[in-house]
């Protein structure tokens, strides 16, 4: 048989229960309590895409869930928003060593350490970090931009000065340059009329002897000889200009086409007259291939600082 013990209590020591709290009326201190025991600890994870901290609120006795954003949000931050959903709470981040963490703090540089504290109203909750910390699309949107302005504000300070300096750099080679091909120039000048004179000369020395050779065939035609007997005088003559021009396409491996006759034998009397003169071809051909690339170097630097426009809008001028 079990036995029951029985407390009684005094007078002055009643007691009523009402919704799982027990008052105490009388000479004893009033005290609350509840049978539902408070949350150890937070939960931090991630919903939609996005980090999420749940946190008891002891004014409405349920979890709140505040979305975090590590790379914006600081330690000042989230307490504001704790406070804004509870105005009675006090609230303190504390690392896992138990140091108080500065308001300035980023959410960030607390999840380095996959770890820290949360003192809300002098109840410790620990806090862990999710251990598969995803990139969130603003880390790399912030890092974007904030390279596109380091961008935008290196080209405004430095980009002008620089392209000052350049094109006064790419002046000074023009100006030595043109001084260095000035006597360059003249000569060639000079070779390329000789050289000129003595083309035209060598076309109008073979008119006149096409000229002679279509004489003496009709003089030997029609007064010395008659067609019968010149006829096949013709032909070898035919033939031999035929054997001439293919001759000229093994040597040259080229048409015998007029212009480009005309073309090398300048050439032939220019580099032939550039021996005699001790004129370089070479250092001349290297120098106005450099001079080419600084004036177009030069067009294409002056133009978008002068005007402001796009390099690829840089049209030369007619």
């Amino acid at each position: 048989m079990t036995q029951r013990r029985v407390f009684v209590l005094p007078p002055s020591l009643i007691y009523t229960r009402e919704d799982e709290k027990v008052r105490l009326i009388g000479a004893c201190q009033a005290v609350f309590y509840s049978t539902r025991p408070p949350p150890t600890e937070v939960s931090l994870t991630y919903k939609h895409g996005r980090l999420a901290l749940e946190v008891p609120l002891t004014c409405r006795s349920e979890m709140c869930l505040f979305f975090l954003q590590p790379m914006l949000m600081t330690v000042g931050n989230l307490v504001g928003e704790l406070q804004r959903e509870d105005p009675g709470a006090t609230a303190t981040v504390l690392s896992k060593d138990g140091k108080r963490v500065a308001y300035n703090t980023l959410i960030e540089a607390l999840l380095i350490d996959k770890r820290f504290k949360l003192v809300i109203n002098n109840t410790v909750y620990d806090v862990h970090a999710p251990e598969k910390v995803c990139k969130s699309s603003e880390h790399a949107l912030q890092l974007d931009d904030m390279k596109h302005v380091v961008h935008l504000l290196h080209t405004a300070l430095h980009l002008p000065e620089h392209q000052l300096i350049q094109e006064r750099q790419l002046l000074e080679r023009l100006d030595s340059l043109k001084q260095e091909l000035s006597p360059l120039e003249k000569m060639k000048a000079q070779l390329s009329q000789t050289a000129e004179v003595h083309t035209s000369r060598a076309i109008w020395t073979g008119l006149a002897l096409l000229s002679v050779q279509g004489g003496a065939l009709a003089w030997l035609t029609w007064w010395v000889y008659s067609w019968d007997v010149m006829e096949p005088v013709t032909y070898f003559v035919t033939y031999a200009t035929s054997m001439g021009a293919f001759a000229y396409f093994v040597l040259t491996k080229k048409d015998y086409v007029y212009p480009d006759a005309k073309d090398r034998q300048f050439l032939h009397y220019f580099y032939k007259g550039a021996s005699k003169k001790e004129f370089n071809v070479e250092k001349y051909n290297k120098l106005k291939d450099e001079l080419a690339q600084v004036e177009d170097d030069l067009k294409r630097l002056r133009n978008p600082t002068q005007l402001q426009l796009p390099i690829e809008q840089i049209q030369a001028k007619p």
